[in-house]
This record gives C-alpha cells, structure tokens and sequence, in this order.
C-alpha cells in the first residue's frame, strides 16, 4: 500500500493570485517611489501597468498556477523576455532587494520568501550583462 502526500505549490502556499498582484504591486509601488532602486526604474518604461500585469501573470505560472502567461508567449524564456536590457551588478540587487521588501510588505510567509528569493538571486546574475 502506498501513501501520496501532496505538497502544496508555491501558488497556493503564497495566497493565488490576489496575493501575488499585491506582492508585484507592492514590488513596482517601491521602484516607482524609493531613489533606492531609481537605476531599476530608468530601465523600465513611464508606464508600468503593462509590466504589473505581466509580471502578476509570470509570477502565477511559475510558482504553479494557471500558465496563462507561458500560453501566451510560447518558447519565451526570462532570458528571451529581457533581451536587449542591459543588466548590471546594481540593477540585480536593486531587483532583488524590491522585490525581498515587497514579500516582507506584504506578509508573505519569510520561509516561502527566502526560499523564492535564492531562486531570484540566481535568475538575476543569470540575466547580467556587465
């Protein structure tokens, strides 16, 4: 006889989408506001209620919910998604340091946090150009 546990998704763990929109909007409200992150906010467009949605969208289907963003864009990678934008050493911080803050902002459990933001870490020098 055997047992199946089922561990929840990352999705499920964070609060679904309602949870990941706060978590991005949180993310976009402090690089749109704190001179902190001003060399990750020149990179990005005046408008960023494209890239909140988009990213609430990528987020969802990565942590394990619907892959509506994935569907949409198939064969694109987070590499592919940011050809052409020149990561530095200091935009990847300024990256990972927002979006570290918008987790603690807004409740998301500190284990779940630490355990995507190891993954971040990695995706961001991965995206390096410098």
């Amino acid at each position: 006889m055997s047992v199946e546990t089922t561990e929840a998704l990352p999705f499920d763990r964070i609060g679904g989408r309602a949870a990941i929109r706060r978590v991005v909007n949180r993310f976009y409200d402090l690089m749109d506001s704190d001179p902190a992150y001003q060399a990750l906010r020149d990179l990005h467009a005046p408008d960023l209620g494209p890239m909140r949605l988009s990213l609430t969208d990528f987020l969802m289907g990565w942590l394990g919910g619907p892959r509506d963003w994935f569907e949409a864009r198939p064969g694109v990678c987070m590499m592919k998604a940011h050809n052409g934008v020149v990561v530095t050493a200091d935009t990847a911080r300024q990256w990972r340091d927002a979006m570290a803050r918008a987790f603690a902002d807004t409740g998301v459990d500190p284990g779940l946090a630490g355990e995507i933001n190891q993954v971040f870490g990695r995706m961001t020098e991965a995206l390096r150009r410098d």
